[in-house]
């Protein structure tokens, strides 16, 4: 398993902009991102990015919004004291936000928190009968684990291939190309979890 990132707490403040530059500096913190890095990620420029940690601006909702897409998390999200948030982060079956992919053949739901993304990603994924998961290599270390819950499938890494049955669970590289392969004439549900390596 990775190494847990420690969490830094954002202090306790009550004006707007004070608050905006502590959550921003502590979301950083924890990613480990420059200025510069988090400006390519989101669009907004280093010196807006930089005035806004020195509590020299009030940005806008539209930079707002960006700011907290490039972290993986809602407006509400980012604008969320931790210090008087929930411990628990749910996350529901209708919330459009985590529907990854929906077609056909093939539906996606990610089960994990947006901005754990990176370091673990955790998907619900349903295959129709012919459905095919065909999945390009990832970042050099990652693993998938995967768990049938309903139905027949054959998992597919590099050259080897395994075929699964319910209540089968398999762990492999994903750093080679990939795939998960409905081998039933019903529908499969399989449980995926993606583990990618730390620096």
């Amino acid at each position: 398993m990775p190494k847990r990132k420690e969490k830094v707490e954002a202090p306790a403040v009550q004006d707007p902009a004070a608050f905006l530059a502590a959550r921003l500096s502590t979301l950083r913190a924890q990613r480990k991102w420059s200025l510069d890095a988090l400006s390519s990620a989101c669009g907004v420029s280093r010196s807006m990015l930089s005035e806004i940690e020195r509590s020299n601006v009030n940005p806008t909702l539209a930079v707002t919004m960006s700011i907290a897409r490039a972290f993986g998390m809602s407006i509400g999200e980012f604008l969320e004291s931790p210090a008087v948030s929930s411990n628990l982060h749910v996350i529901r079956k209708e919330d459009r936000t985590y529907h990854f992919r929906s077609d056909d053949k093939i539906k996606i739901r990610t089960l994990s928190p947006l901005f754990l993304e990176k370091d673990v990603e955790f998907y619900e994924v349903t295959l129709q009968p012919g459905g095919d998961l065909k999945s390009a290599a990832h970042f050099a270390g990652t693993r998938e684990f995967l768990t049938v819950e309903k139905g027949r499938v054959r998992v597919t890494s590099g050259d080897d291939s395994e075929d699964l049955n319910e209540r089968d669970s398999v762990s492999y590289r994903a750093d080679l190309p990939h795939s998960i392969r409905n081998l039933g004439q019903g529908v499969a549900l399989v449980f995926l979890v993606d583990i990618y390596r730390q620096s």
